[in-house]
């Protein structure tokens, strides 16, 4: 099977690494310094699971003249999903399959838009990751997973064989019974990030002070409402879920957009806090923690984007 991993960040770069280390015919695609130290080095992966090289990885920066691929996997940031879904559109075959790991509940949306749907099986990731510096991937804490489904949420042939394949990697893997409630589950969470990046404060210290932990349950509470006002089978125990899991983080412990955010990189907030704040405005729904927080963070997103 030709896997190609378009993204070589902290989500491709780790889970395309298990998929090279299990001997998969893997092409990275990565740019600069990143690439250029892969092709040095390897790319090295730092995980409580075992660290690990890749030496002499298949990696570039164009994907011209890579051929068909059975497998692609997105690992870009979700602000870039349309670009890299017209970047692969050439590398698609009837049988492909592209498995996006974004952020966010509007990758399969973009991507449809590019490419159509046959190709397409909705995926999500749950890891702590970041490029620790060129070609190296740091793996922090927590069992990394990934959880997919046919769109339709119906079974399928190839769902059953990627789970296969990914679970010879070592990579605990799942298959949604409802993939669109399975991704607005993680987009509830994610979405706390928010509240850190506001507050430049760790999870730990948000959920301890009162306010913040009041504010913390009032965003997933309206994100609840939202993903049920647009048809989403969420459960109302979610909610607490979503607390449960802010709580068993580490004190320390921060979420990407806010690490984007505070070291002056472009982040994810349009397709996070900012993408609830636009949904509830066209259904209707009130999403005022959720909108502070938006319209608080924007500036700063701006002045990151002006400096790239």
């Amino acid at each position: 099977m030709k896997i190609l991993i378009y993204g070589t960040g902290g989500v491709g770069g780790y889970f395309g690494g298990r998929l090279a280390q299990a001997g998969g015919d893997v092409t990275f695609i990565a740019r600069g310094e990143h690439l250029k130290a892969m092709h040095a080095n390897g790319l090295k992966i730092l995980s409580p699971k075992g660290d690990f090289t890749i030496t002499h990885p298949q990696a570039t920066d164009n994907v011209s003249g890579l051929g068909a691929m059975d497998l692609i996997i997105l690992g870009v940031k979700s602000w870039q999903v349309k670009e890299a879904a017209r970047s692969v559109k050439d590398l698609i075959k009837p049988e492909t399959v592209i498995l996006p790991l974004q952020n966010g509940v509007f990758a399969n949306e973009e991507i449809m838009a590019v490419i159509g749907k046959s190709n397409l099986v909705g995926g999500l990731c749950k890891i702590i990751s970041r490029i620790e510096g060129p070609g190296i991937i740091n793996h922090m804490m927590y069992e990394p997973s990934i959880a997919m489904g046919e769109l339709g949420n119906q079974g399928s042939a190839r769902i059953e064989k990627l789970q296969s394949l990914f679970q010879q990697a070592g990579i605990s893997t799942t298959i949604a019974s409802d993939i669109d409630a399975a991704l607005w589950k993680k987009f509830m969470f994610i979405c706390t990030g928010g509240l850190g990046a506001l507050t430049r404060s760790s999870y730990g210290v948000n959920r301890e002070m009162p306010g913040t932990r009041k504010l913390l349950q009032e965003l997933i509470s309206e994100i609840y409402t939202l993903a049920r006002h647009l048809g989403i089978a969420l459960k109302e125990e979610d909610k607490e879920k979503t607390m449960n899991i802010v709580d068993s983080l580490p004190y320390h412990a921060t979420s990407s957009m806010q690490r984007d955010l505070m070291e002056g990189r472009p982040s994810e907030l349009e397709y996070l806090t900012g993408a609830v704040v636009k949904l509830a405005e066209n259904q209707g729904v009130e999403a005022p923690v959720n909108s502070f927080i938006y319209h608080c963070l924007l500036p700063i997103e701006s002045q990151n984007r002006v400096k790239q």
